[in-house]
């Protein structure tokens, strides 16, 4: 950077100088005498050279500031990330220790099972020892290691304490490798028992060379591990090695970019400056400089460390490789190893064969055992030499982990030199600053380069230029951009469709991969077959020597017959000599010769008998010759097999060998392709330095305003560099896919002709596996059976645990009905009323009622003991069933182990399963129970739904386990479920009568209550009788205290059968629903029976063709498992074949490593494939965390809740009984008025008689007349008196009866007056009445409003706790629904762990059951040849026996013919032929023995065959059938053990999830017992403070039944006293009707008036809301006003903090604009009067050189160069008189006109006396220093001081220039572009039509604001001044 900005600063100085230059050439012609004042400008040509240096500075400074500002934002970004990576890091620790627990936890579990299959190791290995001797000492030796590498392994992984992300990788990785030693140890397990089951046919040796084959496969484990480890590693390492490369770049381009930004902003900076500082600072610039050199130096040393860390990175690379090369040395040496240990151990085998053959033919056993005893010596001394070797291994490896932490160190050294390069950024840093505070203080000095923009005119032509031309191969550039941009869209899509050719490709491989592994499947089969081949050759071996020896004893016992034949034939021939010599003696010779024959014809017997032994013996022969030649063949078959074998593996080797080949050109061609890409960039490079170079030789051209213009173009140079560069990348990319493509279709054609011929290798081995099919049809067969019995059991259970449900159900039911019983003896016992002790008939009446109540308490106490006695009953016939059942399971038992061993596995786990069920219904009932105490405000319909989940989630678990029950047990179960039905008809019956009591109590209770009403209604009736009647007032006032009394007890009376009315109705409710739920549940219980009978039907109809099925899938699952576990083998076997011919060259050294990449990436996406899946499992996990989050959420809001409904009901409570007092004040006043009605009744009723009494004496008055008459009429009242009148005299005078009258009208006045006193009184009464019935409204009405308020707080109420009830309700369902989901997520859970503990225990067992198997086929086979010997003995003494009889009948026959020889030799002897006699019975005894031999060897020999045939067969049969089913349980055992380490892994990762699962559950379940504690604590106290209330209650109830005894009596009396009453009631009822008829009539007027005075009210109440609801609409208007008026104020107060800022930038422009129009006023004051020298003085000259006629010419030519008019110039010719001084002194005084500032001629004589030098000097001064008023710059045309094209001058200088010119007399307008003044050459003019928002770089703007605008030259109508001025120019 600070060379290309130093050829910058060169270059502009060139320029500059060549500007200069010109300017002296122009200045070297101008007159002396103004040299002077010209020195300033010339003077500025020096400094432009310092400009330039002070330029490069500053540029520097700005790079290194930039760069300053750029290491801080890489600092802070790092720290940040620093900080995050920190967070991430303790994050991933916690959970990664976690997990390491866990896997920890993990370890030991499978280090424990390690143990134990290590114990199980040596313990077969010591039974192989115990049956052979010389085969102990190499288990011991194969169990070490393993042991040994376990621990060490251990140690290694878990010597750091330090619980990081490596060391989590470790334990992950050990995890692993003890998951492979278990997977090991097991198959070494099968291994030993195979060897401890065939022990009797194989030698010690073979089981040396197993533990050989197995220490070889633990090497190769230990090696791919390392390898992994270190590939990871360096994986690891190249993936920061290539982050880091890609933040350096990052940044890199980041600080080119700024760098870019910088320079632009400094050019626009250099643009804008001013030019009024012409002195530098030198001090200062010597001290910026300094510092950039320091800082330069630094940045030098700091580039130079950073270079020595990546060499010291690079070493360290250096040495891994060398590590990684030194380890592959090993592996190959180890490799080699294995390789000769193979060899060794085929050799051996060979031996071993070839040993075996020669020991059917030769009997040498002791030689064989020598040379055996020699193999194991050297077997032993080559595995002490493996073991040496195994140790230097080992130690080589210790070696390179060493080394790797010293490389390890050493990057840690690395950091730490990287904490001292961002040390010395801190340093940089602040000398930065530094730096920013030189610049602060140089920025003073910017000003001067505007001077600079004004003498670059002609370079900015050349800028323009430029741009055109750049402008255009800009445009060309975007073509080919866009045609380059087409061509990558192009090969896009070509490589789309290379991808997808490419991904159909991998699809066709992996179609050819699962050939592959078909075939390969194939091969195993084969060996299988010829492993049976060999097997069937051993046995027909054994066979052969049976033979063998039983070809020896015939042929001995052939031996020994021929001996007795020739011992036969010497008798015979004896016997014929003797007979020929008889025939010649003796006469009767023809009994003898009848004789002979019948010998002979015996003979001939004996000879066939003899031929067809010999036969016998030739077919047996030819039997054994044809076994030869069998088991010649097929050992022929078998090498024929090998080589098969052989012959593949020799074509896979070279298929690998082919496309290793094929890799290796493909790799070759990418070098070259790479080269040639190098070669490309070295070329673009080279361009790339050209057109650099270019661009420097133009930028030389140019001045600083063009350096914008480089940076542009060299960033299209580099982006069309760039895009090249893509491109032919993009092409040789497409060109190389094209190449690869081909090449793998032509190794695909390959690969699908070997795979041909592998289709007909398993289209021959199919036919196989069809018989194979043919047996497992047969096995599936038998499985069907087991299956349909299975699902009768199943479907058995389910309906008993149904049933049990549904008891449960039922009894939960009925202790709900028990605890209502309970709180309604409760309730009536609290709601009987306590009597008070004034009022005695309410007292009788309620101990009347208690007695009632006391009979009800004990029916229903009777009712309880009797449904307790049930309860009893029923639970004691439930413990009974149970017992019954207990004992049937053990009879199931009993019979399961008389008849199948396997069902008392299968019954074991059904009992822990059912104990496990038990245990969690227990844990959910007590959930349940918990939940029923904490929320009773929930509906108990999700209970059922609950228990239906219940129902779902055990026949889910019931289906998942399927036991085998006998047809026994499945009849008792039967049984079980009826009885358990009759059980749940008898408690739904009890049920409903229990209802229906509960129905008839509330009725009956009722009735009683309302009966009791009735009977208060007709007391209170006769006793308003009785008071209408009475005339005694203390009557009427004892009758009204009754009254008021009374009236009290019914007021409590309404609210207790108010009371009893709610309970009753809330009562009915309660046993709706539980009518309702108990319909439900039975309809639940009828679907769930309906649904097991189609489900029965269905199993029993399709339930083989579902366990076909499954049996189908599993088989098919465990063909796929096999399959992939052969290929895995095969993979395995092609590596070690690649690994074993890696060591002959090195050509195939690249093969190898082509295939450990190749398996590299295979493990890498393997390892992805585990992230993903524990992304998944952390994904589950995390949802399970939410969902409990969610679940406790949930909890909380519900408690708030009930903790809001219980502040809402005491407050309604509380509400409840403020209305209760209300009404109750309501009914007080009632009676009052009442009272007051019937005291008026009572007054009224005496006026009206006192009326009557008055009208009745006035009538007498009317009627009396002074005679009298004796039939006067008269009332009832005054009858008497007067019939007392005539009584007494009848003859009366006249002076008795005027003092009557007087008498009467005394009287009648006393009455007057009393009945004026009564009428006062009256008024008065009625107005105390009108003020009380006032006073009553007024408070009726307060009663009225209050009442509505009440009511509409309740309706407020009742609407909120409706929304807070639905609330609790929604919230419920939601807790419902987690619970469920929670209640299913734990069932899961189970069943998954109860599949795994199934398939753990089923695999157990099956290998249990295989051991018991093959002890009991062994029992059979020792049993089965005992009896066979048995047999064999009993046939032999069978035999012996028969032998026996036919040697005794036969010589009880020769005992006769003994007798008849001897009888004939007496008769001989009488005749005299004894000798002959006695040569003849001699002959005879002779032949008869013989004979009996003969007959005795024929029947052993035939039974000794017949015996060998049966025991051939037999043994043939007992071994065809043990080796089918040897072979079935190995293959039985293999698959299970697959599948178990299948599901093992796969349950291991489920489990570790699920205990996850468990933990988080079983805190939950810990939590909610504790809560059950608690409430089962708080049940205990509340019931312990029932008992107690229970105990004063019934203390309570004692003396009230007492009081009631005594109110009793009191009652007696009472009801006499009513009677009584009675009497008068109904006379004051009829006074009464009639008041209430006056006081309905004046009520119905008073109510009108009162509705009419409401209307009024509503009305105004309703203008009164209207007006309310306009006021508050005007309020919201002035809110929002307000809140309008807020934000206009804040966004006021705004906008004046923003015209306060914009105050100060317009006066910081002002400032800057005064300061620029000061300068402009010096530059026009210094540049105006400035005349050219040159034109003057030649002008001046050629004035006087002209001749005086032509004079006027010239002095017009000058008159229009200095701009004086023609009619001035003819002015100054009149008035030119003459003479120098005169034309001088006007010539002179003219000019002044042009200044307005200038003063005037003072006089003419002034002029006249001055000379011509005083003159011009004045003339000089006034023309130097003009007075011109400063021009006026208006605010809106100001541009921004961050404007790059900002002018320090407005647009309104022409004017006022122009302004200012015009007073002139235009002079300005003619002057020559020689007198043109600097200013005047770049005109101050911004265009019109860029404004502000135009562009803002220099030479993008239009060339009238860059330009000059040369003011064009009037021409003068003569053509002789132009002539003139080009002769003067000339000269």
């Amino acid at each position: 950077m600070s060379s290309w900005l130093g050829g910058l600063g060169s270059g502009l100085g060139q320029s500059l100088g060549q500007v200069g230059g010109s300017l002296a050439s122009l200045t070297g012609q101008i007159s002396n005498f103004t040299k002077d004042m010209l020195m300033e400008g010339t003077e500025d040509v020096p400094a432009d050279f310092l400009n330039s240096g002070r330029e490069e500075n500053e540029a520097t400074h700005s790079v290194l500031r930039s760069e300053n500002e750029r290491l801080k934002k890489l600092y802070t970004d790092l720290e940040e990330k620093h900080e995050a990576s920190e967070l991430q890091i303790k994050q991933q620790s916690s959970s990664y220790r976690s997990q390491l627990q866990q896997k920890e936890e993990e370890i030991n579990h499978l280090k424990a099972r390690q143990t134990a299959l290590q114990d199980e190791l040596l313990r077969l290995q010591s039974t192989a020892q115990s049956v052979h001797p010389g085969s102990g000492r190499v288990p011991a030796a194969t169990s070490s290691p393993s042991l040994s590498y376990g621990i060490s392994h251990h140690v290694s992984a878990f010597h750091e304490d330090d619980m990081d992300f490596g060391d989590v990788i470790s334990s992950q990785q050990e995890i692993n490798r003890l998951s492979n030693e278990v997977s090991r140890l097991k198959s070494e397990l099968g291994h030993w028992r195979h060897i401890a089951e065939v022990q009797g046919t194989q030698s010690s040796d073979q089981t040396e060379i197993c533990k050989l084959q197995n220490i070889i496969k633990e090497l190769k484990q230990n090696r791919s591990q390392e390898i992994d480890d270190h590939q990871h590693e360096m994986s690891v390492l190249q993936n920061a090695h290539q982050q880091k490369l890609t933040e350096i770049s990052r940044r890199h381009r980041e600080e080119l970019s700024d760098y870019e930004e910088r320079i632009e902003e400094l050019e626009n900076l250099l643009q804008q400056g001013g030019s009024g500082v012409t002195v530098t600072d030198h001090s200062k610039m010597y001290d910026m400089q300094n510092t950039i050199q320091i800082l330069q130096t630094e940045k030098v040393e700091s580039t130079k460390k950073i270079e020595e860390l990546e060499d010291k990175i690079k070493e360290i690379y250096k040495r891994l490789s060398s590590a990684e090369h030194d380890r592959e040395v090993w592996k190959r040496e180890q490799e080699q190893l294995e390789v000769e240990k193979r060899q060794l151990t085929e050799q051996y085998a060979e031996n071993e064969i070839m040993r075996l053959s020669s020991l059917n033919q030769d009997n040498s056993l002791a030689e064989d055992n020598q040379k055996l005893q020699m193999c194991v010596q050297i077997l032993e001394k080559e595995k002490s030499l493996l073991s040496q070797e195994k140790e230097e291994l080992q130690m080589s490896l210790s070696k390179l982990s060493n080394e790797y932490e010293v490389i390890k160190s050493t990057a840690t050294r690395d950091i730490d030199l990287f904490s001292q390069v961002r040390d010395l950024k801190l340093n940089l840093e602040v000398k930065e600053q530094e730096l920013n505070q030189s610049i602060h203080e140089n920025e003073v000095l910017t000003a001067e380069l505007e001077e600079l923009d004004r003498q670059n005119q002609e370079a900015t032509k050349h800028v323009i230029l430029i741009k055109d031309q750049l402008s255009k191969q800009q445009s060309e550039g975007d073509n080919v951009i866009k045609k380059l941009k087409e061509d990558l869209d192009d090969g896009k899509q070509r490589i789309h469709q290379l991808e997808d050719d490419k991904m159909n490709i991998i699809k066709e491989l992996d179609m050819q991969k699962e050939k592959l592994t078909h075939s390969e499947r194939a091969l195993s089969d084969l060996q299988l077959a010829k492993q049976k081949l060999e097997d069937k050759v051993e046995d027909l071996v054994d066979q052969l020597s049976k033979s063998e020896k039983n070809n020896f004893n015939i042929q001995k016992e052939n031996c020994e017959l021929r001996e007795h034949i020739r011992q036969n034939e010497e008798e015979l021939s004896t016997v014929r000599s003797e007979l020929t010599r008889s025939q010649s003696q003796d006469s009767n010779s023809d009994l003898k010769d009848d004789f002979l024959k019948e010998r002979e014809t015996e003979v001939r017997t004996l000879k066939q008998n003899l031929t067809e032994v010999e036969q016998l013996n030739e077919h047996l022969k030819q039997v054994a010759f044809d076994l030869r030649t069998e088991n010649e063949k097929l050992v022929v078959a078998c090498e024929d097999v090998r080589n098969q074998l052989e012959e593949s593996i020799a074509g896979n080797n070279q298929d690998s060998l082919e496309r290793t080949a094929m890799l290796e050109t493909l790799k070759c061609e990418k070098a070259q392709l790479e080269a040639e890409l190098c070669g490309a960039e070295k070329r673009l490079l080279e361009e790339a330095k050209k057109y650099k170079q270019t661009i420097e030789e133009l930028s030389s051209a140019r001045s600083l305003t063009t350096s914008a213009l480089q940076l542009e173009h060299e960033r299209l140079v580099q982006l069309s560099q760039e895009k090249d560069s893509e491109i032919a990348e993009l092409k040789k990319s497409i060109e190389q896919m094209d190449t690869d493509h081909q090449q793998t279709k032509q190794s695909l054609l390959s690969s699908l002709e070997e795979q041909k011929q592998l289709t007909q290798l398993i289209n021959e081995k199919e036919i196989c596996i069809v018989k194979l099919k043919e047996k497992s049809s047969e096995l599936q067969g038998e499985l069907d059976k087991c299956a349909q019995t299975l699902r009768k059991n199943e479907t058995l259970r389910q309906t008993i645990e149904e049933k049990d449900r549904s008891l449960g159900a039922m009894k939960e039911e009925n202790n709900h009905l028990q605890e209502e019983l309970e709180r309604i003896r409760e309730q009536q016992s609290r709601a009987v009323p306590m009597p008070e002790p004034r009022a005695l008939d309410s007292t009788t009446e309620l101990e009347a009622e208690l007695s009632r109540l006391h009979i009800i308490k004990d029916h229903l106490e009777e009712e309880i003991k009797h449904h307790q006695k049930m309860i009893e009953d029923q639970n004691q016939n439930k413990l009974q069933l149970l017992q019954s059942l207990q004992e049937q399971k053990k009879e199931m038992d009993e019979f399961r182990d008389q008849h199948e061993q396997m069902n008392i596995t299968h019954t074991r786990l059904f009992l822990e399963k059912d104990e496990e069920i038990k245990n969690l219904q227990k844990t959910i009932e007590q959930i349940k129970a918990q939940l029923h105490e904490e929320r009773q405000d929930i509906p108990t319909e999700n209970s059922d739904i609950f228990q239906e989940t219940k129902v779902q989630s055990l026949t889910i678990e019931n289906e998942s386990e399927k036991h085998d029950l006998s047809k026994a047990e499945t009849e008792r179960l039967v049984k079980g479920l009826k009885e358990r039905e009759l059980e749940i008809k008898l408690l739904n019956e009890k049920n409903i009568s229990l209802t229906k009591q509960i129905d008839q109590l509330s009725k009956d209770e009722v009735g009683k209550l309302t009966q009791i009403i009735q009977q208060k209604d007709l007391e209170i009736q006769a006793l308003h009788a009785r008071i209408s009647s009475a005339s005694c007032s203390q009557d009427v006032v004892y009758l009204q205290q009754q009254l008021h009394a009374y009236a009290m007890e019914r007021e409590k009376v309404m609210v207790v059968l108010n009371e009893k009315t709610r309970e009753n109705s809330q009562l009915k409710t309660e046993y709706h629903k539980m009518i309702d739920i108990i319909s439900a549940k039975e309809a639940a219980l009828i679907k769930l029976q309906d649904e097991n009978k189609k489900m029965s039907t269905r199993f029993e109809s399709s339930g083989q063709d579902m366990f076909k099925e499954t049996i189908q899938n599993l088989s098919r699952i465990i063909r796929e498992k096999d399959i992939e576990i052969d290929a895995l083998s095969q993979k395995c076997q092609t590596l070690l074949t690649v690994l074993q011919t890696s060591g002959t060259g090195s050509e195939v050294g690249g093969v190898n490593s082509n295939q450990f990449e190749e398996l590299l990436q295979e493990r890498d996406k393997l390892k992805q494939q585990v992230k993903k899946m524990e992304e998944w499992k952390q994904q589950v996990m995390t949802t399970v965390q939410n969902m409990q989050h969610e679940s406790a959420q949930l909890q909380e809001e519900l408690h708030q809740l009930q903790a809001q409904v219980l502040v809402d009901s005491d407050n309604n409570s509380k509400l409840q009984v403020d209305y209760t007092g209300l009404i109750q004040s309501y009914e007080r006043n009632e009676t009052k008025l009442k009272n007051f009605g019937q005291e008026l009744a009572q007054v009224q009723h005496s006026i009206g008689q006192l009326c009557n009494t008055k009208d009745l004496l006035l009538g007498k008055l009317d009627i009396m007349s002074p005679q009298l008459s004796p039939g006067s009429s008269l009332t009832a009242q005054s009858a008497e008196p007067l019939k007392a009148g005539q009584s007494a005299g009848p003859h009366g005078s006249s002076q008795l009866l005027q003092q009557e009258v007087d008498d009467l009208r005394r009287s009648l006045q006393e009455k007057d007056a009393t009945i004026r006193t009564l009428q006062e009184n009256n008024h008065r009464l009625s107005e105390s009445m009108a003020a009380s019935s006032e006073v009553g409204r007024r408070e009726h009405e307060q009663t009225d409003s209050e009442i509505k308020q009440l009511k509409e707080k309740q309706e407020v109420l009742q609407n909120l706790l409706k929304e807070k009830d639905l609330l609790i309700k929604a919230k419920s369902d939601q807790l419902h629904s987690s619970n469920e989901n929670f209640t299913n997520k734990v069932n899961e859970n189970e069943l998954l762990r109860q599949a795994v503990t199934n398939l753990k225990e089923r695999i157990l067992i099956l290998e249990m059951d295989i051991s018991k198997l093959k002890g009991e086929n062994e029992k059979i086979v020792e049993t089965s040849r005992g009896k066979e010997t048995e047999y064999q003995a009993l046939q032999e003494t069978n035999m012996k026996f028969s032998m026996m009889l036919r040697e005794k009948e036969f010589e009880c026959h020769s005992m006769r013919e003994k007798a008849l020889a001897f009888e004939q030799l007496l008769k001989e002897k009488e005749q005299g032929k004894a000798g002959e006699l006695n040569q003849l019975l001699n002959a005879v005894k002779s032949m008869q023995e013989k004979t009996v031999t003969f007959q005795q060897e024929r029947d052993q020999v035939m039974l000794a065959l017949k015996q060998k045939q049966m025991e051939n067969t037999a043994l043939q049969n007992e071994v065809q059938h043990l080796r089918d089913k040897e072979s079935r349980l190995n293959q039985e055992l293999q698959r299970l053990r697959d599948h178990l380490l299948e599901s093992e892994d796969s349950h291991t990762r489920e489990a570790l999830a699920a205990e996850d699962r468990e933990a988080k559950l079983r805190k939950k379940v810990t939590v909610l017992e504790e809560k059950l504690v608690s409430s089962s604590n708080a049940m205990e106290n509340a019931s312990h403070q029932a008992s107690v209330q229970v105990e004063s209650l019934q203390e309570q109830l004692n003396v009230i039944s007492k009081q009631r005894d005594e109110t009793a009596l009191q009652l007696s009396v009472s009801q006499e006293q009513v009677k009584q009453y009675a009497l008068s009631l109904s006379n004051l009822q009829m006074v009464l009707e009639h008041f209430q008829q006056e006081e309905k009539a004046m009520y119905s007027a008073e109510l009108e008036k009162q509705n009419q005075l409401l209307a009024e009210w509503k009305k105004k109440a309703e203008t009164l809301e209207g007006k309310v609801l306009s006021l508050q609409e005007r309020l919201d208007e002035a809110n929002a006003a307000l809140d309008s008026a807020s934000r206009l104020t804040e966004q006021l107060d705004l906008k004046e903090e923003q015209i306060e800022e914009l105050k100060k930038q317009n006066e910081l422009h002002q400032e800057m604009l005064d300061d620029a129009q000061k300068k402009l006023m010096n530059l026009v004051s210094s540049t105006e009067g400035k005349v050219d020298k040159v034109l003057m003085r030649n002008l001046f000259i050629g004035h006087f050189h002209t001749p005086k006629n032509q004079r006027h010419e010239v002095l017009r030519l000058m008159g229009s160069i200095l701009g004086v008019k023609r009619e001035e110039m003819e002015q100054l010719f009149a008035e030119d008189q003459g003479g120098v001084t005169r034309w001088m002194s006007g010539w002179l005084g003219g000019g002044s006109k042009s200044v307005p500032s200038t003063p005037l001629r003072p006089s003419q004589q002034s002029v006249f006396n001055s000379s011509f030098s005083e003159l011009f000097v004045k003339f000089l001064e006034t023309e130097s220093h003009p007075s011109v008023p400063p021009p006026k710059l208006s605010v809106h045309d100001l541009k921004p001081l961050d404007s790059p094209g900002r002018r320090k001058v407005d647009p309104s200088i022409p004017g006022s220039s122009k302004d200012v010119a015009e007073p002139r007399a235009g002079r300005r307008t003619d002057l020559s572009p020689f007198l043109a003044p600097r200013s005047a050459a770049v005109p101050l003019i911004n265009p019109a039509g860029h404004g502000p928002g135009g562009p803002g770089h220099l030479l993008l703007k239009p060339i009238s604001d860059v330009l000059p605008t040369f003011t064009p030259l009037p021409v003068s109508p003569d053509n002789s001044a132009g002539v003139v001025l080009k002769d003067l120019l000339k000269q």
